[in-house]
């Protein structure tokens, strides 16, 4: 007697343990009931039956997923290296089971060849300058794709965009010249601001005539305050100016 009842004990806890599953909060639990798709179950305690189901649990919390280094051929014919990292997530557990094989292989190839294909569109610059239209387009064409697969592609951002040694060597020509090119601009802007302002000074001199002697002495102070063995005393173009004019008259 006391064997059968040990016998039973046994058979119920394994019974139970077969049949009782625990699913976290961010799980969901596709049931196969002999081979027939049941409802969705989860998070929580559920109960399935022993032999007759078939669970297979589903993570819907955001994946990261890194894009292996693509080779592209940009629109301008420049070969380049791109990699890229995609996020998604699980938006409908059945069709992410049901409509296809493994949803995680096949998201990584979609995003493999969507990569590949967005990026040999658009010429290199329009890559580097404007790399998040190529996210949000990449991002579109994947999220439209897996839809019927019950997934949710929310982010993708295009980490590293690997160029040719000689390429490199013609940007980094292509910066200095710019560089170059706006230090010249600058110089001539300030060239040009000075050139204004000492005319502006020179017409207020012009109707100020003590504003010349005033400017005048401050040079002779400025000179006076330097340590120079050789001291020079500018002369006012008003005391050359009789000079000449007395010369001219004799």
């Amino acid at each position: 007697m006391m064997y059968t009842i040990l016998v039973l004990v046994v058979l119920v806890i394994m019974f139970l343990a077969a049949s009782i599953r625990i699913l976290n909060e961010y799980e969901r639990a596709v049931i196969f009931r002999l081979g027939r798709i049941i409802p969705t179950k989860g998070p929580g305690l559920i109960i399935l039956i022993p032999v007759v189901d078939r669970m297979v649990r589903v993570d819907t919390r955001t994946i990261t997923m890194d894009v292996p280094s693509q080779d592209v051929i940009t629109r301008d014919n420049v070969s380049i290296k791109v990699n890229a990292v995609v996020y998604f997530r699980v938006v409908d557990s059945m069709n992410a089971i049901v409509e296809v094989e493994n949803y995680l292989y096949a998201t990584s190839q979609l995003a493999q060849t969507t990569l590949r294909s967005v990026c040999g569109q658009v010429e290199l610059d329009e890559i580097l300058a404007s790399r998040e239209k190529v996210n949000i387009h990449i991002q579109e064409i994947l999220d439209r794709s897996t839809d019927p697969w019950g997934i949710k592609v929310t982010h993708v951002e295009v980490k590293y965009i690997d160029l040719p040694q000689e390429m490199q060597r013609a940007m980094a020509k292509q910066a200095e010249a710019e560089r170059e090119r706006r230090a010249k601009v600058i110089a001539a802007e300030g060239e040009f601001q000075a050139a204004q302002k000492l005319s502006e000074a020179a017409a207020v001199m012009q109707q100020q005539p003590m504003a010349l002697q005033l400017r005048y002495l401050q040079t002779l102070v400025q000179i006076g305050t330097e340590n120079n063995t050789t001291t020079v005393f500018p002369i006012p173009i008003d005391m050359l100016n009789i000079l000449f004019k007395r010369e001219d008259k004799g």
